[in-house]
């Protein structure tokens, strides 16, 4: 029987993504008592980039709304991350934090508007347990020249095996 959160992304149309291949030596997430954090989530598709660049207005770089739909892919890169590690999303409690990193061409200031696709979708998803702190930060350059790069902290419910 699907949980919640299960029928809440069908609701959406959303199909959680395999959990990406680490590209160096890391592990995806990692729980430690009733938190799970993400490592760095790119926005891969089917395990590629769709796009690389800097974020920002003009010829050769990454629209800005385009970026916010990676920040959105990457957040759920990370979810499925929470959901390899505990199983059942109904377990989440609240997404405590959210940091989203852009790779900012140097006149560009709107990471918070990119880092809202990240936000977005995890309220949409979650409801009011994703309601989050969150840093959205400008780069110089992101791994593999992504674009964006999403991780999360998650508060899960208090079970006996945490």
């Amino acid at each position: 029987m699907a949980g919640v959160v299960d029928a809440r992304l069908a609701e959406l149309g959303i199909t959680l993504p395999d959990v990406a291949a680490p590209v160096a030596a890391y592990v995806p997430a990692v729980r430690t008592g009733r938190y799970v954090y993400t490592s760095g989530q790119l926005p891969f598709v089917a395990g590629a980039l769709p796009e690389t660049g800097k974020v920002g207005d003009g010829d050769g770089l990454v629209a800005p709304a385009d970026a916010a739909g990676y920040a959105r892919t990457s957040a759920l890169n990370a979810v499925a991350a929470v959901k390899a590690i505990v199983g059942d999303l109904d377990q989440v409690s609240r997404i405590v934090k959210v940091v989203g990193f852009v790779a900012s061409d140097p006149s560009f200031t709107g990471q918070p508007a990119v880092i809202n696709g990240a936000s977005t979708v995890l309220g949409e998803v979650f409801g009011e347990a994703g309601i989050h702190a969150r840093s959205a930060v400008g780069v110089a350059v992101l791994p593999l020249d992504s674009p964006v790069e999403v991780e999360l902290v998650v508060e899960l419910e208090d079970t006996a095996d945490a």
